[in-house]
């Protein structure tokens, strides 16, 4: 259409283009903000892993889009009142949504309308002109030893047991426990390679899981050393595999022979059941509620607590930046913090003592 218009211009057939009278930055071209987030998010589709564009779908199709909708606001109301973004985030956190949730719809509108200002739609991005809700720092409940080896011999012969094992001494994500593969065990030489993980997602409104040939980051694909104990178990857990098959014949499915993490009819371990079947143990144990991540904290805890430095943890962790390592599982159990004070307490002056 442009071409067209030039090429009239060119032969006299018009003196001015009249597409240079049409400013896409003015509100004679409205464009619906609601309309364009849509579009956004499908153009993201073919841009970004499908579970990073579930989350973004989620945040956008059931959140976002419902709110702004009856309000009819333009790209340019946005551009010109960035209050109507503040008061859509002051009324998610009056409905009692966290601040975290709410930065993360603050991520999707940013990027979005970041997009409108780079192919000219707005002159400048009103997100940037709006307060974001400050982050909440979380805290987690971990278990001490004492309580992982009670967990350990109660959670014996459970489902789960694998996956809390592996969890609370390995530190691995439920991914990673789920993805691992028969081929990352090396028994001959004693280690562990973490490089496959299996993840869900909801793709067109059904659950799926998703099978990756790498890790949530670079620097979580490390290989750990495979201890007496995990290689023990991981021997009767073959064993058992191959007993299983015979046994159920036909019967055993044999889609995931390369998984570890099988049930006795051959199907791979969904992530969702360790997140979901381990509160449920805690209580029905009468043990203290946390969460299956925790354990990854827990683990990273007593490391820390045993002298590894934070570099060490973050390696082992498999985490990509040290400030995560620093930020969320430096926690000193109490008896180191009784050392640390007891260490204090002999360089104070004599007058000070009791």
């Amino acid at each position: 259409m442009t071409d067209a218009l030039q090429y009239a211009v060119a032969n006299n057939w018009l003196k001015v283009s009249p597409i240079k009278e049409v400013d896409p930055c003015l509100d004679n071209s409205p464009v619906l903000f609601t309309d364009f987030i849509t579009d956004w998010l499908k153009m993201m589709k073919s841009r970004v892993e499908i579970t990073t564009y579930t989350s973004y779908e989620r945040a956008i199709i059931h959140k976002i889009v419902p709110y702004f909708e009856p309000l009819h606001y333009t790209l340019q109301d946005m551009e010109q009142h960035p209050k109507y973004i503040q008061d859509f985030y002051q009324h998610e956190l009056d409905r009692g949504l966290t601040a975290n949730t709410v930065i993360h719809y603050h991520a999707n509108i940013r990027k979005c309308l970041q997009y409108a200002f780079q192919i000219g739609m707005i002159r400048s991005n009103p997100a940037d002109r709006v307060e974001r809700p400050r982050k909440e720092k979380f805290k987690s409940e971990i278990y001490s030893g004492e309580e992982l080896e009670q967990l350990f011999k109660v959670i014996q012969g459970d489902p789960s047991e694998f996956g809390v094992i592996m969890a609370a001494f390995y530190g691995l994500r439920r991914s990673e426990i789920v993805g691992l593969k028969w081929d990352a065990i090396d028994f001959e030489n004693k280690k562990i390679s973490i490089q496959h993980t299996v993840v869900t997602a909801k793709v067109n409104g059904t659950v799926t899981e998703i099978a990756r040939h790498r890790t949530k980051t670079k620097s979580s694909c490390r290989t750990l050393p495979l201890i007496p104990a995990c290689e023990h178990m991981l021997k009767k857990m073959m064993k058992e595999q191959e007993l299983n098959r015979k046994v159920c014949g036909k019967s055993y499915c044999t889609d995931y022979l390369d998984y570890i993490y099988v049930n006795p009819m051959g199907k791979r371990i969904r992530p969702d059941f360790l997140s979901q079947h381990f509160p449920d143990f805690l209580v029905a144990h009468q043990m203290k509620r946390i969460r299956f991540h925790d354990l990854r904290h827990s683990c990273a805890s007593l490391l820390y607590a045993n002298g590894m430095s934070l570099k060490e943890i973050q390696e082992w962790l498999g985490h990509s930046d040290i400030s995560t390592t620093s930020n969320i599982y430096t926690h000193l159990d109490f008896s180191s913090k009784v050392s640390s004070a007891n260490a204090i307490v002999n360089i104070f002056p004599e007058n000070t003592k009791v």
